[in-house]
């Protein structure tokens, strides 16, 4: 074996254009594959990124009427639906999928929250237990957080994500200033903000809806202060933190059927439902593969190509050798010692071709990242996958040119050979 590589890398190297030009179809193949799979990869790990989060795995499990969220403020509190008991919170808290759990109220956009004349635009106002903060990832980068004090003696405080703070205050700080919600006043105590900075790539009317709410703004009261401003005996929802990006749809699945339970009046349509954005992402990534496998396809032609190069450059190879050929059989070679010499240089041809290929994809990859702000991740199966299937292409395509070669008579070989 080690004899028939060393000859067939001395053939390649004393025909060099030759070979190089062999390779070329096989190198533009494999550079394409590993292109459009590390283009598909890192798409979708954008995609997942961008809908889930950078690692905070919560899913929002909010009220529905239909296919659309409960309105609160515009249309009242629903029959039938009563506030989620701490019998039902702990009951989420056992599921195996489920790491931490928070019940809070909302309004999804901030109506009447002033600072003298300047009001908040968009953003929300969140009713919040003391689990909020945690299970969504929050940290006190100013003041401090809600005590127990704030909800057992129901004080009118409120904390300011960084965007709410920009929006009210001007750039200034609001700590310990006062704001106003529907006519009450509201000191500010703490500013707030993610413990891991994430900065969704916003493509669509979609996306823009769905992270619309967090770039206004948010402010947070006490959910036991909620009643002072809004209305007593809201049904809250929840939010919950999946023990993994994996588990993120069954948490929300399960948390909503346990919440469901509670639902007296079942001929409203109203329901709880979990923010799938695991499922959505899954969806568009299918539909990116979809697209881009065509692009597979058309890329494999490349390969046919030069397979079908290396089995024209092996013909003319066993053409060329054909003196040599008859010469060894006429020593003694066998049928197997030819076909495998013959099936050795091909199939090291096109594995250089493949090597070649795999560094000219990489350099591929970055360039189209770079100049198409595209995210790629490079696929090490894909790598290791091309290389295999560029020799297996050597092995498929030289096998007739072997074949031709171990089956010369070995007379008929000297006679031409002369």
């Amino acid at each position: 074996m080690l004899e028939d590589i060393r000859l067939a890398l001395q053939g390649i190297w004393s025909h060099k254009m030759r070979s190089f030009l062999t390779m070329l179809g096989i190198i533009i193949g494999i550079a394409s594959i590993i292109s459009i799979v590390s283009i598909i990869k890192g798409t979708n790990e954008q995609i997942k990124e961008n809908l889930v989060g950078s690692g905070n795995n919560t899913v929002q499990i909010a009220l529905n009427q239909g296919d659309y969220e409960y309105e609160m403020g515009y249309t009242g509190i629903p029959a039938g639906v009563p506030v989620i008991s701490q019998e039902q919170k702990e009951e989420i808290l056992e599921l195996e999928e489920v790491e931490k759990s928070s019940l809070y109220v909302s309004r999804t956009y901030a109506e009447n929250v002033y600072y003298q004349n300047t009001a908040l635009e968009g953003g929300a106002v969140l009713g919040i237990d003391e689990d909020y903060l945690a299970v969504c990832g929050y940290v006190i980068s100013q003041g401090r957080g809600f005590e127990e004090k704030d909800y057992q003696e129901y004080r009118k405080v409120v904390l300011l994500d960084e965007s709410a703070q920009k929006s009210l205050f001007q750039g200034e700080s609001g700590l310990g200033k006062t704001v106003e919600i529907r006519g009450e006043a509201f000191t500010v105590v703490g500013i707030i903000q993610k413990l891991e900075a994430f900065e969704p790539v916003i493509t669509s009317v979609d996306d823009y809806y769905t992270y619309y709410q967090d770039a206004a703004g948010i402010l947070l009261l006490p959910d036991a202060a909620w009643p002072i401003v809004y209305q007593y005996d809201e049904p809250q929802n929840v939010i919950v933190k999946a023990i993994d990006t994996e588990n993120m749809s069954q948490a929300g699945k399960k948390t909503a059927d346990i919440l469901n339970a509670g639902i007296t009046d079942k001929e409203n349509s109203i329901t709880y439902k979990a923010a799938d954005l695991l499922e959505r992402a899954k969806n568009l990534q299918e539909l990116s593969e979809a697209a881009n496998r065509q692009l597979l396809w058309i890329a494999s032609i490349s390969l046919l190509v030069g397979g079908i190069g290396v089995m024209n450059i092996m013909l003319v190879s066993v053409t060329e050798r054909t003196g040599e050929i008859g010469l060894k059989k006429a020593v003694g070679a066998k049928k197997r010692r030819i076909l495998m010499q013959f099936l050795t240089e091909a199939a090291v041809l096109t594995s250089i071709g493949g090597v070649m290929g795999v560094v000219t994809g990489l350099v591929l990859v970055r360039f189209i990242s770079k100049m198409s702000q595209t995210p790629a991740a490079v696929s090490i199966p894909a790598i290791a996958g091309s290389v295999v299937f560029s020799m297996g292409i050597g092995i498929v395509f030289g096998l007739l040119p072997s074949v031709k070669a171990a089956n010369l008579n070995p007379v008929d070989a000297l006679r031409r050979g002369v």
